[in-house]
């Protein structure tokens, strides 16, 4: 990393790659997942996603936990004696995780300048956000445009998403427990979004081929005829992932000459809040 320039942080929810995040310099902070007893960092191979299914499909307890302040003080220490001046860290956000608050203790702790962005989403809405603080970085700007980048990012990111059952979001915490005994008393299949941070009931439908075709729709209608980046994300669900990524991309070529639509496969932490099944969509603005 070239002296001078602002360093990138973000946590393992951004659902990036290790060969994104090393091509764009970007640190990754893991969470942790524990199952049973055992303790796991995500990332790295230490729970696959099909160990992670077959746990909440048996039922076995299944909880999360951001890193400490420790983790991250020791990632913008690192980036400060590679010579970084300033670091801007990007995080899911703050209504759903107490990794922001992490961060944001840590940044008091260190001797380097920390700016710390609570991006109000989750999985690659967050991922395309630290993606635009990144690209800012290596162009040379500081952190305050490399932070605001992040910023107009996320304000302008859609995320959608499907799962079979709400009872893993309930589980959490994530939406209440009469939702989720209706959702299942109805066969309701619920496509959900993130507003302003939170969980939030979108629209629900009676079978998952008309939800996912659902999810589509909604996606190209964020698209809103602009150039934009778009990310479908699953777990263990990779036919409905690439049925729906073909899908948009044939709706975004015949609107907007653009086909490509990534497909990810999110960690284990999101995973264990939405359960196998899941189907999301995140539509970024390029910036």
């Amino acid at each position: 990393m070239p002296p001078g320039r602002v360093g990138v942080v973000t946590d393992s929810t951004a659902s990036l790659s290790d060969e994104t995040a090393a091509t764009h310099g970007v640190v990754v902070v893991p969470l942790e997942v524990v199952v049973g007893d055992e303790t796991f960092l995500e990332g790295g191979g230490e729970l696959t996603s099909s160990a992670l299914a077959a746990a909440l499909r048996d039922r076995r307890r299944v909880t999360t936990s951001q890193p400490g302040p420790a983790a991250f003080a020791a990632a913008y220490d690192a980036l400060a004696a590679a010579g970084c001046t300033a670091v801007v860290s990007v995080h899911l956000s703050a209504g759903l995780s107490g990794t922001y608050d992490s961060a944001v203790l840590a940044a008091a702790e260190v001797g380097v300048p920390v700016t710390v962005v609570d991006t109000r989403q989750v999985g690659m809405g967050v991922g395309f956000a630290v993606l635009a603080a990144a690209e800012a970085a290596a162009a040379g700007e500081q952190a305050d445009a490399v932070a605001d980048a992040a910023r107009r990012c996320a304000a302008g990111t859609t995320s959608l998403f499907y799962v079979d059952t709400l009872e893993h979001l309930r589980r959490g915490g994530r939406v209440g427990a009469t939702a989720a005994l209706l959702g299942s008393a109805l066969a309701v299949k619920p496509l959900l979004r993130l507003d302003d941070g939170a969980v939030v009931p979108c629209e629900k439908v009676r079978t998952t081929a008309k939800a996912l075709q659902r999810l589509g729709q909604l996606a190209v209608e964020a698209a809103d005829h602009r150039p934009v980046d778009v990310a479908v994300a699953h777990l263990e669900s990779p036919q409905r992932a690439a049925d729906l990524a073909a899908m948009i991309g044939d709706w975004l070529d015949d609107e907007l000459g653009q086909r490509d639509v990534a497909i990810v496969e999110i960690g284990a932490v999101l995973g264990a809040h939405v359960g196998p099944g899941m189907v999301g969509v995140a539509v970024a603005p390029r910036l």
